[in-house]
């Protein structure tokens, strides 16, 4: 796989991610979880920003750093989401 292959397989995912996102009902500020979704997608923005300019290692940056966030965010349980992958396995199962 090209290296803008995989920029664009994880645009794709971080994309799918962003727009199931649900804030749970949890004991986190609902407005520093709502900053840091936002910061990812920044994150998102400029990752097809650079691939758009052909920088495809700051394109895979970029996305990687959004995905670290949500990452996060996913597993203090201040979110739900699934990554595209996860949830394909989960409808064929």
């Amino acid at each position: 796989m090209s290296l803008e292959d995989l920029v664009t397989k994880y645009i794709a995912s971080a994309e799918h991610a962003l727009g199931t996102i649900k804030i749970a009902d949890v004991n986190h500020n609902k407005d520093n979880v709502t900053k840091i979704i936002e910061s990812a997608k920044a994150y998102l923005a400029d990752a097809k920003y650079y691939r758009n300019q052909r920088k495809l290692e700051v394109s895979l940056t970029s996305v990687a750093y959004c995905e670290g966030l949500l990452d996060a965010l996913r597993l203090l349980g201040a979110v739900k989401f699934e990554w595209p992958a996860k949830a394909k396995e989960e409808r064929e199962r």
